[in-house]
């Protein structure tokens, strides 16, 4: 049995396409996949800032990133401020993190489909975000993801550039899942 394409298609690149656009209305394709993703008892706790490469809320998010992200992520098309929305009417909202990070991965997995790519980060300053973008204190901030069109990997430094042209590796099944107790494969390691 195989992975499906769209999920073993997907990957973070850093090379990103400086004269690609992304038209708002494949934006609201990718935030709506996000939307429909499951949540704790449809709490829907996944919130977005949007900003386009060029207007100040692209650069008001880039200026969060850590240095080593800011060497590549001005080239996205997009960035995405994802944050998690932590109470609601009902009070606090349990696995807000589980609920974002859900969105993100419809996300992707949309942006694959449409010939995007995207790259998370948390190397970013979390407190400066919450700053810039006036979030509520029930607003966290956790991630920002970059999206466009893959790139010419030689855009990069030298190290990122060897780093993004390795081979995709995952660990295997047998090191990840277990039964019984905790460290006993629940697959023959073969396979």
């Amino acid at each position: 049995m195989e992975t499906h394409p769209i999920i073993a298609r997907r990957w973070s690149p850093r090379a990103f396409d400086p004269d690609a656009v992304l038209d708002p209305p494949v934006a609201r394709q990718l935030l709506e996949a996000a939307r429909w993703a499951p949540s704790h008892g449809n709490t829907q706790p996944a919130r977005f800032v949007l900003g386009y490469r060029g207007d100040e809320t692209f650069r008001r998010i880039f200026d969060t990133l850590k240095p080593g992200n800011q060497l590549w992520a001005g080239r996205a098309s997009a960035l995405l401020l994802g944050v998690r929305v932590t109470a609601d009417e009902r009070g606090p909202v349990p696995n807000t993190e589980y609920g974002l990070g859900l969105a993100v991965a419809n996300l992707t997995l949309q942006a694959v489909d449409l010939g995007l790519v995207t790259h998370q980060m948390g190397g970013f300053d979390h407190a400066a975000a919450a700053e810039v973008f006036g979030l509520p204190e029930d607003a966290v901030p956790v991630v920002v993801v970059a999206v466009g069109s893959l790139g010419d990997p030689s855009l990069l430094p030298d190290d990122l550039r060897e780093r993004e042209q390795q081979e995709r590796k995952r660990k295997p099944l047998g090191e990840t899942v277990f039964t019984g107790s905790w460290g006993r494969s629940a697959f023959d390691e073969r396979n």
